[in-house]
């Protein structure tokens, strides 16, 4: 207790000393603000600032990762598309990444800075984003980059014309998924005129045929510094990099143009609706969507707490009336923060042989007694402390809080974010019953056929609120603690981490440092058995891993998930073949408890009888769903050619069929058996990265596990090359808009040879870069054929087996001209090599890329643990590293010839060409002035 006193004091007097600090600092921070920029409010740790040109600033300084995200985000989306135009605020997205005059090739610009890049269009916003090195000259970078391509995007007619099939490849692509054509037709049904009811990606014709000059109009309307909201989140001096903001972005005029204000209010739904799809595919779905209020209304936490009451597993409403009573395989429901009222969708899915009819009877039946039976105080704290913990687990984060918050924005203003929160801890059991009574009417749903009524009783959503009004005096909660500036250099984080290894017992790795909010992340593995005693026993590991988190010998798989939720942590099992273990991510605290729970999780399983058979119900409907799949087909297929070992081995790979068939005949006393025999840690290792005490979490790492012992000893199975008969087959996919391509081939060679990184080079620059890479180049910014391609290459770090893969998504019509063009970029690199430019901006990106990655707590866990089972040290990738400095395009070159040869390659082709051959080959390029595309 005395010990517990003395923390508290030293932690209060540091937390005073720090804010005194912090006064102080923004005092000075408040003199520095450049002229043109005016300082709006601040809440835990963010600052708004206003730009004089209508550019709203939020900068969120972070020192503990060296890392820096700038995102920007756009207030347009598809809420803002006219007749015509549906799909255009996506196709936007696409086309900024084109480059400007200044930055002609962006996707170039973002692979030599390391960045971790994407887009994303929703509804109400537009958002761009970049994670990066936290360097003064990618910061630079950045920001001049984005005020550039914020008012001097090329939309150039030729960029539309090489998007075409890129943007109608990604449609196709959504047109194969179920779920989503679901949720398209539900949404289209219940929003009879505002934009809410159409899809992101837009209408196919619309798509194919908009106007180049329509597309500009649209872009200089809407891309402009009043429309924007720049976050600058990370390790940033919040002075210097105001001075670079006004720098790149004060420079933009204040546009004269006025934004058109959206005034279209969908009318009070009048009748329950009901539409029917049918498609090829192979399982059955059921949903339900009702119209909401907007994302800013005062009642809108409590819808999200009546859907995570209706949805949690496993004791969620639906979950208990649709899986546990195996009406169903799986079941979920989600809302959206929307800037007008919106809708909230569940879904269900349904195998074949089950009823439809049932399954949807029960999801009404649930979703209606919603309105009639007021949830428990326990199910809506549970529920609170899931959505807050997430919560919680995002805002610790500059990277997420950088994105995330774009939804936020969107909806009406940052600051709702908070405001959403803080309502959430609010909410009671008769809040989330009076918004069930309100919005869960027959009325106000769609999903089935039109019931006629006398006196229909209907659901009118409120407006949103005045935002301006809701936000202006909040001030949040007390700032989160900093973390320290940490080095990720290879050299650091050795010297930083305490290792213990012992034989037969687990191995440990702990790197204690200061994170944001006291984040830390494991990495748990268990290694068991070898190739001889798991014989036939893949699927049965499989299944024994997923069934550790369903309960224990005194803990409910409810009570094990309320207490992860508790203690703010996220914990994945996993397991399969010879390996099991956890994956967490929770805070310095917690994590002692959260040691202690884990621990119980895979030493105590009870196996539950009926969690076994939901288990086996979902696993059946997961491998179901992907037998039409062109993707997973093509996979499948090519992994089989590729891993020729006997049925039963371990490294086997199943048909679907027999993935099938095993989970069928799958007993509960076979797992239990396979626990018995194989689970314990005398092969096993954990590594542990943030903030935590060292000598506490090592005491009680190995007082749970080093006495645990394995009943049989653990040898690797080893993997070695096997060389395989070159194939090119094709598998029809009926009546499936999109295809996929698969190709590559098995080499002798492990991560120590010597042309190792000279291919780890190859394939970054061949297909491993951000749209930028030669077959991206060539294939999609070129050629326009895959919305999708890239490769991939790996290298045993213990046996000589590497491999390098070959993908793309594609129209089938397209099939000969994409593998013609792949084919020719793989002898292109074996004849010319790479230029010594090319190779000299690939290998910056693919360091600062290592660097990023090293930043982030969870992968450097991973690492730290898997360099346990190596017995390698982080010099490693120092040396690895040097290895890349030192390569030349000779050397590159050289390994390439060495291990890559086309006619050697593995080809697979699944997709519906039969059809493609009937309609003929596919549109090469839109009409004059005409054109489309997708979103990344």
């Amino acid at each position: 207790m005395k010990r517990m006193r003395n923390k508290f004091l030293q932690n209060t007097k540091r937390t005073a000393g720090y804010l005194l600090l912090s006064g102080l600092l923004a005092v000075q921070a408040l003199a520095q603000v450049p002229e043109g920029i005016k300082k709006i409010t601040s809440v835990e740790g963010i600052t708004e600032y206003q730009m004089d040109n209508g550019l709203k600033v939020l900068l969120f300084p972070d020192p503990s990762k060296p890392t820096i995200t700038v995102n920007v985000t756009y207030l347009v989306g598809s809420r803002h598309e006219g007749y015509g135009e549906t799909g255009m605020a996506h196709l936007l997205e696409h086309m900024v990444f084109k480059g400007t005059p200044n930055h002609p090739n962006i996707t170039q610009e973002l692979t030599e800075h390391g960045a971790r890049p994407n887009g994303t269009t929703s509804y109400d916003r537009t958002n761009y984003f970049e994670t990066f090195s936290a360097t003064d000259e990618n910061l630079n970078w950045a920001l001049d980059m984005e005020a550039d391509r914020m008012v001097n995007s090329y939309i150039a007619k030729k960029d539309l014309e090489s998007e075409f099939s890129v943007v109608r490849n990604e449609f196709e692509s959504g047109e194969n998924s179920p779920f989503r054509v679901l949720w398209q037709r539900v949404s289209s049904t219940a929003f009879e005129w505002h934009n809410y009811g159409k899809s992101t990606i837009g209408n196919r014709s619309d798509i194919e045929n908009v106007p180049i000059e329509n597309l500009q109009a649209f872009y200089k309307k809407y891309y402009q510094p009043d429309n924007a909201v720049l976050t600058v989140a990370g390790k940033i001096d919040e002075a210097k990099t105001l001075v670079l903001i006004q720098k790149y972005f004060g420079k933009l005029a204040k546009p004269t143009r006025v934004l058109p204000v959206s005034y279209t209010v969908e009318p009070i739904q009048d009748g329950e609706r009901f539409v029917n799809v049918r498609r090829v595919g192979d399982v059955q779905m059921v949903a339900c969507a009702y119209h909401i209020m907007p994302g800013s209304h005062a009642d809108y936490p409590a819808m999200d707490v009546l859907v995570e009451v209706l949805t949690a597993e496993p004791n969620g409403k639906l979950y208990k009336n649709l899986v546990d009573t195996k009406k169903a395989s799986s079941q979920y429901g989600f809302t959206f923060s929307l800037h007008d009222p919106g809708y909230v969708y569940f879904g269900a899915e349904v195998l074949k042989e089950k009823s439809l009819d049932e399954a949807r009877a029960a999801m009404i039946a649930t979703l209606d007694s919603a309105a009639k039976v007021k949830p428990s105080a326990e199910d809506v704290e549970r529920a609170k402390t899931t959505i807050l913990k997430n919560w919680d687990l995002q805002f610790r984060s500059s990277e997420r809080i950088g994105l995330g918050i774009s939804e936020f924005i969107a909806a009406g203003d940052w600051r709702l974010s908070f405001l959403f929160r803080d309502a959430v801890r609010k909410v009671t059991a008769d809040d989330v019953f009076r918004v069930a009574q309100y919005y869960f009417k027959p009325s106000n749903r769609t999903t089935g056929t039109f019931v006629p009524e006398a006196n229909p009783d209907r659901t009118e959503t409120p407006s949103a609120p005045n935002i301006a009004e809701l936000v202006k005096d909040y001030k949040g909660e007390a700032l989160m603690a900093e973390g320290e500036a940490f080095d990720p250099s290879p050299a650091n984080i050795e010297s930083r981490t305490t290792k213990v290894e012992k034989p037969n017992t687990i191995e440990l790795a702990l790197l204690p440092k200061k994170t944001r909010g006291n984040v830390v992340a494991a990495r748990l593995t268990l290694r068991m058995g070898d190739q001889k005693s798991l014989m036939n026993k893949g699927t049965i590991a499989s299944l024994t891993a997923s069934m550790l988190d369903k309960g224990t010998k005194t803990k409910s798989r409810q009570q094990i998930k309320d207490e992860f939720d508790r203690l703010k942590a996220r914990v994945s099992f996993f397991g399969g073949s010879n390996q099991a273990g956890a994956s967490i991510e929770t805070t310095g605290e917690n994590l002692p408890e959260v040691l202690k729970l884990v621990a119980e999780v895979m030493k105590e399983p009870v196996f539950d009888a009926n969690e076994f058979e939901k288990l086996k119900q979902e696993q059946l409907a997961q491998i179901e769903s992907q037998r039409s799949e062109p993707q997973a087909i093509a996979i499948t297929e090519y992994r089989r050619l590729t891993s020729p070992y006997p049925k039963g081995d371990v490294r086997y790979v199943a048909t679907f069929d027999e993935e099938i068939a095993e989970i069928k005949a799958a007993t509960l006393d076979q797992v239990k058996a396979f626990y018995k025999d194989f689970y314990g840690a005398s092969d096993a290792s954990v590594a542990v990265v943030g903030d935590f005490e060292k000598e506490e979490i090592q005491k009680i790492i190995e007082e749970k596990f080093s006495s645990w012992k394995s009943p049989k000893p653990f040898k690797r199975i080893e993997s070695p090359y096997v060389a395989v008969k070159a194939e090119n087959k094709s598998f029809e996919t009926p009546d499936k808009a999109n295809a996929m391509f698969v190709a590559g081939l098995n080499m002798p060679l492990k991560d120590s040879d010597p042309e190792y990184p000279a291919l780890i080079m190859a394939n970054y620059m061949l297909g491993g870069g951000f749209l930028n890479s030669r077959l991206a180049t060539r294939i999609r910014q070129k050629e326009g054929l895959s919305y999708g391609v890239g490769s991939q290459f790996s290298a045993s770090s213990l046996d000589k087996n590497g491999s390098f893969l070959g993908y793309a998504i594609y129209a089938p019509q397209n099939v000969e001209k994409l593998e013609a063009a792949f084919k020719e970029e793989i002898e292109r690199v074996l004849k010319d090599g790479f230029t010594a430019e090319e190779l000299k901006a690939a290998r910056s990106g693919y360091l600062q890329s290592r660097q990023v990655s090293r930043a982030q707590d969870g992968a450097l866990a991973g690492t730290l643990n898997n360099n346990l089972y190596l017995n390698r040290s982080m010099d490693w990738d120092a040396d690895f590293e040097k290895k890349i400095e030192a390569l030349t395009p000779e050397t590159v070159k050289a390994a390439a010839n060495k291990y890559l040869d086309y006619s050697k390659f593995t080809v697979i082709k699944a997709g519906d060409f039969e059809k493609a051959r009937k309609e003929g080959p596919a549109k090469e390029t839109p009409p004059a002035s005409m054109g489309g595309s997708p979103k990344n």
